[in-house]
């Protein structure tokens, strides 16, 4: 499958120092308002299967399943320990630094659905870890992005902070046809402002795409 092939300096980044020494301390805090939460936990309830390992990428204090999901086991994987740790949905996690190492340390084919919230911005090496999330999913299992417009400006790459929302969407589009996901979505899940001249909220675009049951 062709896809496109990005320029190196998309995915520089301002501060190129250690992430680990970036995310050595805890942010116990929320990275959207109240209203891009609660379109994320939707999201999130319409696309999970109920009852399936779920890997959350790139974890930290909250995953934003909504309380009504039942999932059979929530994997963390991210980057500091006591926020997982505090995260009162994953069953279990490990620390790992995607940008050192693309390759996940889980075997194949072990997860029925992967999410990754509010983060997709910090990769450098997008394409090479959503093939690896590819390989760890189950066939037909769905790989769902959500993602807003705040960030880490120092950490996030160069790309990103360029784009609005919907160039934002198309670039995540890209790296899941890079990794050859398939039946791919995009959609613009913003929270309406609950009355009218209220002021809007963040903003969330949902984007999934799905690991062939049979691969091509």
């Amino acid at each position: 499958m062709a896809y496109t092939v990005y320029p190196p300096n998309y995915f520089r980044r301002n501060d190129e120092s250690d992430d680990a020494l970036f995310y050595r301390e805890p942010r116990k805090v929320v990275h959207i308002d109240e209203g891009a939460i609660e379109a994320a936990s939707r999201l999130y309830g319409e696309l999970l299967p109920e009852g399936g390992h779920i890997l959350d990428l790139m974890s930290a204090w909250r995953s934003h399943l909504p309380t009504s999901y039942r999932p059979g086991k929530v994997t963390g994987l991210g980057m500091n320990a006591d926020e997982m740790r505090d995260n009162p949905q994953l069953a279990d996690f490990v620390i790992h630094d995607l940008n050192q190492n693309p390759r996940l340390p889980f075997p194949d084919g072990g997860f029925d659905a992967a999410i990754c919230t509010v983060s997709v911005q910090y990769l450098t090496n997008p394409i090479t870890v959503f093939k690896d999330v590819y390989r760890v999913l189950k066939g037909g299992a769905p790989f769902i992005l959500t993602f807003s417009n705040r960030c880490f400006p120092t950490k996030a790459v160069a790309v990103w902070g360029s784009a609005s929302m919907v160039q934002k969407a198309d670039l995540v589009t890209g790296y899941l046809k890079g990794a050859n996901f398939a039946d791919i979505h995009a959609e613009d899940r913003s929270p309406r402002p609950r009355r009218l001249l209220a002021a809007a909220g963040d903003p969330l675009m949902g984007v999934w795409g799905y690991r062939p049951t049979i691969d091509g």
